[in-house]
């Protein structure tokens, strides 16, 4: 076996071709022509964020895998692998619980405008703090989550623990389901007008390319907070512009973004009333870890077809 690791991967992970005598090799050049011609006679790849296009997949003569350190695919050519039988694993049980916390460490920020007290305590001003914003608690409000996988059901989770009332819109999740985690099945529209909070949990594909835009930033609340740890373009970065600076919502968290890395000249970043991470909610150290060894459990046991095979892993074959 030969596999190729595009991107870093903490280390844990490659012990897994180390210990069984399989030759691993990390690429960090991902111009085109460097990926075909490195990527040529590999039988596996382990993928971070570069993008895997078909024209390089076309020339890769030997793949039988391509394993994703994460749970989006978008940039790989999934039309691609289905069509040539090859298959793409995902890590689908290592990030939930980063990306859930990440999204209520957002919300508490957000809500609680931490960073001025500690900025009006550093600056001498303890005794104004009457001045400070009017700040705010969890309890008893409305979070609206969309997309109810293994993240949407760890984060529910938390939301639960400062008993806020949590509901749900998920199409393709069974409304028992929805109840028995003791949330709330809600129909979109009617979730955007009565939100508080939400947090974005959904695939980016062409039914979700603008799920949020100028029309529904006039049926939100004038409190809201919305956060965004899926993918960049779920949300219209236009229209949620316009909304924060006219004060159409209280504030935002994006850790995604339409493009990126962002333009250095992103209007965003002029607002007070936004929080941005450079897509780095699911990156702890414990979920690397977990990411790595997951990503490369997949190839191993995909190629030696061994008994610990995770079949629902693999999305594609």
């Amino acid at each position: 076996m030969k596999i190729a690791v595009m991107g870093k991967i903490h280390p844990v992970g490659l012990k897994i071709f180390n210990n069984n005598n399989i030759k691993s090799f990390e690429i960090d050049n991902f111009n085109e022509d460097n990926l075909i011609d490195k990527l040529s006679d590999v039988e596996g790849i382990v993928i971070r964020t570069a993008n895997l296009t078909s024209k390089i997949l076309s020339e890769c003569k030997k793949l039988k895998i391509v394993s994703r350190h994460g749970v989006g695919f978008d940039n790989v050519d999934s039309k691609y692998l289905s069509k040539n039988n090859i298959a793409l694993a995902i890590t689908g049980t290592s990030n939930a619980v980063s990306v859930a916390e990440h999204v209520m460490t957002m919300f508490m920020y957000l809500t609680k405008n931490i960073h001025l007290s500690n900025n009006l305590v550093k600056s001498g001003n303890f005794k104004k703090k009457s001045d400070l914003p009017n700040f705010f608690e969890l309890y008893k409000k409305k979070v609206l989550i969309l997309g109810f996988g293994r993240i949407g059901k760890e984060l529910s989770k938390r939301c639960h623990g400062f008993d806020m009332d949590v509901y749900v819109y998920d199409p393709f999740v069974k409304k028992e389901l929805i109840l028995n985690n003791n949330c709330i099945p809600i129909d979109k529209n009617d979730g955007f007008k009565i939100a508080d909070y939400i947090s974005v949990h959904l695939p980016l594909n062409d039914g979700t390319k603008n799920f949020i835009n100028y029309e529904h930033f006039n049926l939100f609340k004038k409190n809201l907070i919305i956060v965004n740890t899926a993918r960049g373009g779920i949300i219209n970065e236009e229209a949620l512009y316009d909304a924060l600076k006219n004060n159409k919502i209280k504030s935002a968290g994006l850790d995604v973004f339409e493009e990126e890395p962002p333009n250095e000249n992103h209007p965003l970043f002029n607002l007070n009333n936004i929080l941005l991470s450079p897509h780095n909610a699911a990156l702890t150290l414990e979920c690397r870890k977990r990411m790595s060894i997951e990503s490369c459990e997949n190839v191993y046991n995909f190629l030696s077809q061994s008994d610990m095979l995770n079949e629902s892993n693999f999305i594609i074959k």
